[in-house]
């Protein structure tokens, strides 16, 4: 296995990780950022308020993206899994 090999197989696993986690991520970030306004435009300081609207946003974004990112995940799983023996021989 050459050193490029490794680079490649790392870059990929990090790029589709990144794929998987960017929509619960955008999701926490977008709520989060709207529930702040909200806190600040009504002076409200309760740490707690944005907990459960950002809990029920990423619920929501797994349901719907959730199969897709089953998906992604078991082909990039199933590809990694068969390139196995071009690497190793």
């Amino acid at each position: 296995m050459t050193p490029e090999m490794v680079v490649t197989v790392g870059r990929h696993a990090l790029e589709v990780t990144l794929m998987l986690a960017a929509p619960l991520l955008l999701t926490a970030l977008g709520v989060g950022l709207i529930v702040g306004i909200f806190q600040a435009a009504t002076s409200i300081n309760e740490m707690t308020l944005s907990f459960i609207p950002k809990l029920l946003a990423m619920a929501a974004v797994l349901a719907l993206t959730g199969p897709w990112m089953i998906r992604t995940l078991i082909e990039y799983s199933r590809n990694l899994i068969e390139s196995i023996p071009g690497m190793v021989g």
